[in-house]
């Protein structure tokens, strides 16, 4: 497969998994705005009540008022049919009145509640909406940490003239490249004259020139030294090895006094390390 082609599946890979970013964030959105329009409804729902409520009330006090009248006239009438005395009369009619204004302090009481109700759907539609706010926030804080991110990230030609792919200048870059999950990564910190093992092959740094940013070091691979003399920070270094040529990359992303830190990334189908007792 040409060079071309493998850094157009590379960015298409890279801008599928960005697209299933923002597809789940704007799922979550979806789900807030839905929920906001359900506690919407559940207001409106609780304020027609409270109204009809009130509508009632008013009626009960003008029945109240008709009440009394009607009991004034049936009082008079009442106590030149039957004899009742006044003291009597009064006693009934008090009754009457303290059964009304316990009927009435009921529903102001059925009021009271229905006004809290509204209040709390009110506070469940202002917390939806602040956190319906939020994840706009953190999608548009995620869209722009995502194009930053991608805009740092780089393709070069390694050393033997072959085009590599995305190249990563840190960590935090590094792990953007492992979740893609085109090819293995393996991160490494080698000290002046220490061979160490990496991924499928051996390492050693021979020289570190932090003042021009350069180094030097060896590759053991497949029975053989490969030596990579003053290459450069961040600088693509290519090899091959393995029984099917696989083309390894390694780039040294910090230069220290007699160390370095970098990785090698190789492909898919390449043979991974041995773990112990395996």
């Amino acid at each position: 497969m040409s060079d071309g082609t493998e850094t157009v599946v590379e960015q298409r890979s890279f801008s599928a998994a960005f697209l299933g970013l923002l597809a789940a964030a704007l799922v979550l959105v979806l789900g807030g705005l839905v929920w906001s329009y359900t506690l919407n409804n559940r207001l409106s729902k609780a304020e027609a009540q409270l109204t009809q409520a009130q509508q009632e009330n008013d009626k009960l006090a003008r029945d109240l008022e008709q009440t009394n009248a009607r009991l004034k006239v049936a009082t008079e009438t009442l106590g030149q049919s039957v004899g009742l005395t006044q003291k009597q009369l009064e006693t009934r009619a008090n009754d009457l009145m303290r059964r009304q204004e316990a009927d009435a302090r009921r529903l102001e009481s059925e009021q009271a509640k229905a006004q809290q109700q509204i209040g709390a759907v009110s506070s469940d539609v202002s917390s939806v909406k602040t956190d319906v706010g939020g994840v706009k926030t953190d999608v548009a804080q995620t869209k722009t940490q995502l194009q930053d991110t991608m805009a740092q990230l780089q393709s070069m030609k390694g050393d033997l003239g072959v085009q590599s792919g995305l190249i990563a200048t840190n960590h935090n870059e590094l792990e953007l490249l492992k979740h893609k999950g085109d090819r293995n990564y393996y991160e490494f910190t080698l000290r002046k004259n220490q061979r160490q093992p990496v991924s499928t092959v051996g390492l050693e740094l021979k020289k570190a020139d932090t003042k021009h940013s350069r180094y030097t070091l060896n590759v053991y691979a497949d029975d053989k030294k490969i030596e990579k003399k003053d290459r450069g920070l961040n600088e693509p270094v290519q090899f091959y090895t393995g029984k099917d040529n696989y083309l390894y990359e390694l780039v040294v992303n910090n230069i220290s006094k007699d160390q370095i830190q970098g990785y090698i990334s190789t492909p898919k189908a390449a043979p991974v390390p041995v773990k112990p007792g395996e």
